[in-house]
């Protein structure tokens, strides 16, 4: 297993939840691979260096994750390393980059600006990495807006997106992390998603329509698993 920097070493010493400390071992091809992903995010992220600490986070969380929920975790923490390449657009390029690509969700573009990064990526990073599947793709694609369907790659790196150790530990956090390892990936992914749809709502920001189908398409989708009326 590569090593994550000694910054994120330092960080993750303070005391993370004890799932961050399972081992993935990896061979020499895989390791030159992901070195060579962190290496072209830093170069992307430079100008933001607390956004590149929390993607190459967000890359090891994905991968512990993947190792205890079955998922492979390679591709995880490659996902997690590339998923917030393009945070570095500013707002107004981020708009007409999505525009320019088709990215459609039924409102302006404007409204929704933190939701575009992710889709962005997954629209133009294949071109430059080609080597990567479509199943990368799609989890970068949706680790800000989520879907009723996710995959359990999908799935990894939204939750890994939210609750990595850099992040500040809100109460909600807290608990979505003592999650990992109890609860299945599917509980655990709406715990965390439905979480943020509260979390934006106590702040009185904008919330997306798609955003509310999607929680009202699971909430129905749980409701027949468990057999509900």
């Amino acid at each position: 297993m590569s090593s994550p920097s000694k910054s994120l070493e330092s960080a993750w010493a303070k005391g993370g939840p004890s799932w961050l400390d399972v081992s993935v071992e990896y061979g020499e091809d895989q390791l030159a691979s992901i070195e060579g992903y962190e290496n072209a995010v830093r170069e992307q992220l430079a100008p933001k260096p607390k956004r590149l600490a929390h993607s190459l986070s967000v890359g090891l969380t994905a991968e512990r994750l993947a190792a205890i929920y079955g998922v492979e975790p390679y591709m995880a923490r490659v996902a997690g390393i590339l998923h917030d390449w393009e945070k570095v657009l500013p707002a107004r390029e981020s708009i007409a980059r999505a525009s320019g690509l088709g990215i459609e969700l039924g409102v302006e573009l404007a409204l929704v600006e933190p939701l575009l990064h992710g889709m962005i990526a997954a629209r133009e990073l294949p071109e430059r990495f080609p080597e990567l599947p479509d199943d990368v793709w799609q989890a970068i694609d949706r680790h800000t807006l989520g879907n009723a369907h996710m995959s359990p790659l999908d799935m990894v790196v939204f939750v890994a997106d939210g609750i990595e150790p850099l992040r500040k530990p809100a109460d909600a956090i807290k608990r979505q992390r003592k999650l990992v390892g109890k609860a299945s990936l599917s509980d655990l992914y709406w715990e965390c998603f439905s979480d943020g749809v509260s979390y934006v709502i106590e702040t009185r920001r904008y919330l997306y329509p798609g955003t509310l189908s999607i929680y009202n398409d699971i909430v129905l989708e749980r409701a027949q698993e468990r057999g509900d009326k």
